[in-house]
């Protein structure tokens, strides 16, 4: 089993940036992929990044050039940069894990962003 625990959201105004973290524990071994997801309010949910332990990245069109997902393997974690944020952006975060079988094996609890002045 692998644990996520999310970290990093929080109340930002329009244009500001915020730095999200998912921290897997448990059997990392088994993880090569780890990504983020989000859920607005009445939307389902949707990719927002992934990036495998490799490097390679996926951006959705939402994200491409304003949000940053990197990773650092030695400690199982993931972050995403989010810059020029947008009240559109405001949703619940998830972090997930997987491997190239099943991208999103395991799910973190969420954590909420909200951009707003």
């Amino acid at each position: 089993q692998v644990q996520l625990v999310e970290s990093g959201g929080g109340l930002v105004q329009p244009g500001g940036s915020l730095r999200l973290s998912c921290a897997a524990s448990g059997s990392t071994y088994s993880i090569s992929v780890m990504g983020w997801y989000r859920r607005a309010p009445g939307k389902q949910r949707e990719l927002v990044a992934r990036i495998t332990r490799g490097g390679s990245v996926v951006y959705a069109d939402p994200a491409k050039g304003r949000f940053t997902i990197s990773g650092d393997n030695a400690k199982n974690t993931v972050y995403l940069q989010m810059n020029s944020l947008r009240p559109e952006d405001t949703a619940v975060y998830y972090c997930s894990a997987g491997n190239r079988y099943d991208y999103n094996s395991y799910w973190g609890q969420g954590t909420q962003v909200t951009v707003s002045s």
